[in-house]
């Protein structure tokens, strides 16, 4: 290892096959609390040398391995009988092909942690076939509920599939498989599929459970916007705020920071009697919340109303989010190799975490790494001019 990792899973060796998505976002998630994670890239998959994404690869150590040639999956196999875990994002039977499915790696490690990111999952009509987050969140009802009232689905980036169906979902399910093995002395496979992890998310909403006000129709229920406490509003300068007073006395608060008529506008948000009442007076609270609130700017709405019980925030670009004085009070982004990141999460009294380690140039740790496998520099030099792998 470069240096003594910190966090609780510190001493946990992670094998990370190089990939896009979900994958990369666990192994940072993993690294981030402590664990050593040796990415496994194929040479020449940066002809600069350098990390060109960031946090995603943060804290990693870099080895530089053609996993296509028997060489180099058997110098896999070798690092992995010495491994807690190893993650993997390939369709299914990529691995098996390569010589280092899940049968072979728990023959030579029975205690190892084989961890599977996938899209569709595993089985199914759709395993197979090529697909992207956005593909993953229409299938699992997901996408459907997030837009405006007769307005077509709203792209969330790719943080819903990805990174929390996926990644983290990867990440959550490969500890809980590592506490087991610990208890067992026997190792399993993790198949963390990003429409699991999406439909997960759907949970609150499955049962159809009125109390989350929650409506199929897209825009229509109170968390989809379409109550008049529950939306984004455009403020005078063309910016952003965001407005959350659920709860009656937080609303009662707003109105009366807003100077409204408390009275009319809580009888009409909260009204006694069926469903379809209530709804069918929200779009004229609505109308008429969002004329008040673009009479001011977004920053002269955030010194009334920031901080207090109206449940309120300023709608802020990453950029802005990064210098927030809550944001650094908090320490919620870091400073990593002159740019600002996400600080790891979440946080420890006992265990605490280090600050991140920027991503190092790829195949970095290749020499280093094989020696410590006792693979010897002659060996590593004939495996390099054969292309195996890159030093």
């Amino acid at each position: 290892m470069i240096s003594a990792a910190a966090g609780p899973l510190a001493g946990l060796r992670v094998i990370e096959i190089a990939g896009l998505g979900p994958v990369p976002y666990c192994g940072m998630m993993l690294s981030d609390m402590g664990a050593e994670v040796i990415m496994i890239e194929r040479p020449g998959r940066d002809g600069t040398g350098v990390d060109v994404r960031g946090a995603l690869e943060r804290g990693r150590q870099y080895l530089s391995l053609d996993l296509k040639r028997p060489e180099a999956v058997e110098i896999l196999l070798q690092l992995m009988e010495k491994s807690d875990a190893l993650i993997e994002g390939f369709r299914p039977g990529v691995a098996e092909r390569m010589g280092f499915g899940p049968d072979v790696c728990l023959a030579r490690n029975p205690r190892l942690v084989f961890g599977r990111g996938t899209g569709w999952g595993r089985e199914g009509p759709l395993a197979m076939a090529a697909g992207h987050d956005l593909n993953y969140i229409a299938i699992a009802g997901v996408l459907h509920a997030i837009g405006t009232s007769g307005g077509k689905p709203v792209v969330p980036l790719n943080v819903i599939g990805d990174f929390g169906g996926g990644g983290l979902l990867l990440a959550f399910g490969l500890v809980c498989a590592l506490l087991n093995a610990r208890q067992t002395g026997r190792g399993q496979v993790v198949d963390a599929a990003m429409i699991d992890g999406a439909a997960s998310f759907m949970a609150p909403f499955t049962s159809q459970d009125t109390s989350w006000g929650f409506d199929e129709r897209p825009g229509r229920g109170v968390l989809a916007g379409g109550a008049p406490y529950y939306d984004t509003y455009e403020t005078a300068d063309g910016r952003y705020v965001a407005i959350a007073s659920i709860e009656p006395a937080f609303y009662r608060l707003l109105l009366g920071k807003l100077g409204l008529d408390e009275q009319r506008f809580m009888r009409a948000a909260f009204p006694a009697g069926d469903e379809a009442t209530r709804t069918q007076l929200w779009p004229e609270l609505k109308l008429e919340l969002a004329a008040l609130i673009r009479t001011r700017t977004r920053d002269e709405w955030s010194a009334l109303l920031e901080g207090t019980d109206a449940c309120f925030a300023p709608v802020l670009s990453l950029s802005e989010a990064t210098t927030h004085p809550h944001n650094r009070a908090r320490g919620t982004f870091v400073e990593v190799a002159g740019e600002m990141q996400p600080a790891p999460a979440p946080r420890y009294s006992a265990t605490p975490t280090a600050r991140p380690r920027a991503a190092r140039r790829r195949g970095a740790d290749t020499r280093r790494l094989l020696r410590e496998a006792g693979i010897d520099d002659a060996r590593i030099d004939a495996l390099a001019a054969a292309g195996v792998l890159q030093d």
